[in-house]
Parts: C-alpha cells; sequence; structure tokens
C-alpha cells in the first residue's frame, strides 16, 4: 500500500494539486475539521459507497491517526482502486482545516 506523510500532502494542497481526498472518521470526528477539498465517508459506509468513487482516481485516506484510513485503503486497493494512506492522520496534520 502507498502512503504519504501529512507533511508530503499539505504541500500538494498548497499547490493547489487536483486531489481526491476521502476523510473516513465518523461524523462528530470530522465535525472538528477535515483537511480542505476532502470528502466524508466514514469507514462503516465505504463498502456501500465505493460506487460513487472513480477508479481511475488516486485517493488519499485519511481518519484519526492512521488506522482506519489504513484498513480502508486495503479494501479500495482490493477493489481496483489507487489508494493512498495518509500517514499519522488528523493527528499530524498542521495544515489549514476547514469546518463544516
Amino acid at each position: 500500500m502507498k502512503s504519504i506523510s501529512t507533511d508530503e500532502l499539505n504541500q500538494k494542497v498548497d499547490a493547489g494539486d487536483e486531489l481526491h481526498i476521502i476523510d473516513v472518521r465518523e461524523k462528530e470526528e470530522v465535525a472538528n475539521g477535515m483537511i480542505p477539498g476532502s470528502r466524508h465517508i466514514p469507514l462503516g459506509e465505504l463498502p456501500e459507497r465505493t460506487g460513487e468513487l472513480d477508479s481511475s482516481n488516486q485517493y488519499y485516506i485519511v481518519c484519526q491517526a492512521g488506522g482506519r484510513s489504513a484498513k480502508a485503503a486495503d479494501y479500495l486497493e482490493s477493489n481496483g482502486f489507487q489508494p493512498v494512506n495518509v500517514d499519522g492522520g488528523m493527528t499530524s496534520w498542521r495544515g489549514i482545516t476547514i469546518y463544516g
């Protein structure tokens, strides 16, 4: 499985790269902030919502610390996607955070 540090991802966000970021945390957790441009799909909903994703895109998967995102990345990879696990998750994120 590919992985990326939060610093590397933040550089891509700051550069304005077109990114597909999926936040797999629970609703209560994302209320505390998300990476700009992230799409919220809780880990438990991922199997039923995989049809919303385009397998030609590379997805950066984030959670609170990296465990759930690794599970989500494994699942997506086994279903033909190109996931990248965000090591350290939101606990390590030092970039801009949006609240919604």
